[in-house]
């Protein structure tokens, strides 16, 4: 399970809300609580397009 740095947590935003987001180590996501949307994080890489994203 990759684990994602914090600093990059602190630049990422939601594409959408451009809000923060959290991550959900289990599920190797990104969540945007305002977007309602969790983004897959693949092979550690965030995928921050919308329409990749999994409504919540």
């Amino acid at each position: 399970m990759t684990n994602v740095d914090p600093k990059l947590l602190e630049i990422l935003v939601c594409p959408l809300t451009k809000g923060p987001l959290r991550y959900d180590s289990k599920a190797q996501e990104l969540i945007s609580d305002q977007a309602k949307l969790a983004y897959p994080i693949r092979d550690g890489i965030p995928v921050m397009l919308p329409e990749e994203a999994r409504a919540l």
